[in-house]
């Protein structure tokens, strides 16, 4: 075989072996959710940046170095020791590459490593998490309604235990501990009537679901309820996001004078984001418009939805998320829409 038949098999076979990868790696991506999609060819990285495999463990990207943006597919350098800090984006935005050194927290003159949870007390539970401290009560919040039988229901402590319990007061002014919370002083005493099989005798208590915590962005809605299988008051927990921050409704038509907008649907379907997972399918929320009259735009009617999101490893959970079926708009703010959006007023 001379060298020119050699020469073109040699070439037929890396064209075939290149073709064959980039095929693996188009498959591979299909099976991350398509958040990702590889060249043709390795990327040519600049000089000291190394070539690393993407979030999805399909591609080969150049490393992102420190002060360049980042998120789960275009991975940091882990060799000169960079994370990905989200602490300034908005959920499903891009993070930056910053040490790890930067992402450490301090809380009362002790150091902790970004990642690392630890309890300063009994009652409290934190996580040190992009160079700031979040914590959690480890004690129950949950309120209990006044009952004939317990008219002036109070949380007290008692000897020896770190959370406060409920305990109830007698017509002599003397404190009677519920006898089933001193057997189980980790969980609120039952309502009056309770039974074995709570749903044979449970009278349902809600409040109202609150205004979401922010006004735009990612938020969170809570309300006190007992419906759950023990039919004991809980305090629930709703993610929702009343709109964009820094995003305007999109302009449908000719373009007319409008001072308000009382809602707008995405244009186009979109994941949801919550903590670094992706929901599994894809939505398109209604988001509540923007006045330029001095009224503000507020949900109106909503309704709660457990939507399945996908974490790293393919872990599931199902967050119960609020869904804006319509808004309304009055001048009953609680907030100055000049204060919270400084963008250009739209029309529709």
């Amino acid at each position: 075989m001379d060298s020119q038949v050699r020469n073109g098999c040699t070439h037929a076979l890396l064209l075939a072996a290149v073709l064959l990868h980039y095929l693996c790696c188009q498959i591979c991506c299909q099976q991350c959710g398509g958040l990702c999609q590889c060249p043709s060819s390795n990327p040519v990285c600049p000089d000291n940046v190394p070539l690393v495999v993407d979030g999805c463990g399909c591609c080969q990207i150049c490393a992102r170095q420190k002060g360049e943006s980042c998120s789960d597919m275009l991975v940091c350098d882990k060799k000169n020791d960079l994370q990905c800090d989200y602490s300034a984006s908005f959920p499903g935005d891009p993070g930056e590459c910053v040490s790890a050194e930067e992402l450490s927290c301090e809380l009362n003159g002790v150091s902790y490593q970004d990642g690392e949870v630890f309890q300063p007390s009994c009652a409290i539970q934190c996580r040190c998490v992009s160079g700031g401290v979040t914590c959690v009560p480890l004690c129950s919040n949950d309120v209990r309604l006044p009952t004939p039988d317990c008219p002036h229901p109070q949380r007290v402590q008692l000897p020896g235990k770190c959370c406060q319990e409920w305990v109830c007061e007698n017509i002599d002014n003397s404190v009677l501990q519920d006898a089933q919370a001193a057997h189980r002083p980790d969980q609120l005493p039952p309502l009056p009537g309770y039974q074995a099989n709570p749903s044979l005798n449970c009278i349902e208590q809600s409040t109202e679901w609150s205004a979401c915590s922010r006004t735009c962005g990612p938020g969170i809605s809570t309300r006190v309820t007992n419906q759950n299988p023990a039919c004991r008051l809980e305090m629930q927990i709703r993610l929702c996001k009343v709109r964009p921050c820094h995003a305007f409704p999109p302009r449908s038509g000719p373009v007319r004078p409008r001072t308000c907008q009382s809602s707008y649907r995405s244009a186009v379907p979109v994941r949801l984001f919550h903590q670094g997972c992706y929901s599994t399918r894809v939505y398109r929320p209604r988001y509540c418009g923007l006045c330029t009259d001095g009224r503000c735009c507020t949900p109106y009617r909503t309704r709660t939805i457990n939507v399945p999101f996908r974490c790293r490893g393919g872990r599931l959970i199902y967050p119960a998320v609020m869904m804006i079926t319509s808004c309304a708009c009055h001048y009953n703010c609680p907030y100055s829409p000049a204060a919270t959006y400084r963008s250009p007023a739209f029309s529709g």
